[in-house]
């Protein structure tokens, strides 16, 4: 079956929304995934909804070689969240055609975080974009369970929960637990492996997800039994970050490599490579 894939930010980390898009294309991806805001203060992120010319130049771009925007990053649900504070963020997202916003949790008060996600879908619905919770265990919103609480009492229609093989693994969600997600709130996925031992530290597991993770297919996550507990049709972000393998690689070998093995595990068969999924 063809398997949209989506070249994620984190996997073409230190590249300008340009560049990613082009080695998305070019490695036969059929989305790639773009940073707006920063995830933790003074991080890497290309902030687009300040630049109009830049931003449409690229939404040419990504036409002409006939990709998409599927995610931008990334909105973080704190105590003081003003959904009114993203409207260009939004506004910007919906010039370059995007499908979803990733959402992280960061506030201990799960009532005002369901607040301010029920404010953030109604923010985006005029937008044609979903608002999509990660859980993380080194977040407030740390597992699968504590996401579906906040969707059920949201009960918003673009909403959804992203189903990150990493934090699957961390927050030990099992596969059972995955299959019962209603179809209705699952817009993608997100793929990559990992060692089998479980950092014990906040730190540890910030640092592993930002920076450790492993090629699909090369760590001690069981990506069949996850994946196998998912639509057969829902989208793919590859997202496998690893400073020491990626070392000495161009972004386009990098990403084509990532890109195969992911359909290795995904789709089973033998994938030629540089053809689009």
């Amino acid at each position: 079956m063809n398997r949209a894939l989506s070249l994620s930010f984190l996997s073409c980390l230190s590249a300008p929304p340009e560049k990613a898009a082009r080695v998305a294309a070019a490695t036969g991806y059929d989305f790639v995934g773009l940073r707006m805001l920063p995830a933790a203060p003074g991080g890497i992120a290309f902030p687009l909804m300040e630049d109009g010319i830049r931003r449409r130049a690229l939404r040419r771009q990504l036409d002409d070689s006939g990709i998409g925007v599927f995610d931008v990053e990334m909105i973080r649900l704190a105590p003081d969240f003003s959904a009114g504070a993203y409207l260009p963020f939004l506004e910007a997202s919906a010039d370059l055609g995007a499908r979803a916003i990733l959402v992280a949790g960061d506030d201990p008060d799960e009532a005002r975080l369901t607040a301010s996600f029920v404010a953030l879908c109604e923010a985006a619905a005029p937008f044609a974009l979903s608002a999509d919770l990660e859980f993380m265990p080194q977040s407030d919103l740390a597992d699968l369970a504590a996401a579906l609480r906040v969707l059920r009492a949201a009960g918003q229609p673009n909403q959804g929960v992203i189903v990150d093989a990493l934090h699957v693994s961390r927050a030990r969600v099992t596969p059972a637990e995955i299959a019962a997600i209603p179809r209705e709130w699952l817009n993608y996925g997100q793929i990559c492996d990992g060692p089998a031992e479980i950092p014990s530290t906040r730190d540890a597991l910030n640092f592993a997800a930002r920076h450790e993770r492993l090629v699909p297919g090369q760590g001690g996550i069981d990506l069949g039994a996850i994946f196998a507990a998912l639509p057969a049709d829902l989208p793919v972000a590859v997202e496998v970050p690893n400073d020491r393998q990626s070392a000495g690689m161009t972004p386009e070998a990098w990403a084509g490599l990532l890109r195969e093995a992911a359909l290795h595990v995904l789709d089973p068969q033998p994938v030629r490579k540089g053809a689009r999924s």
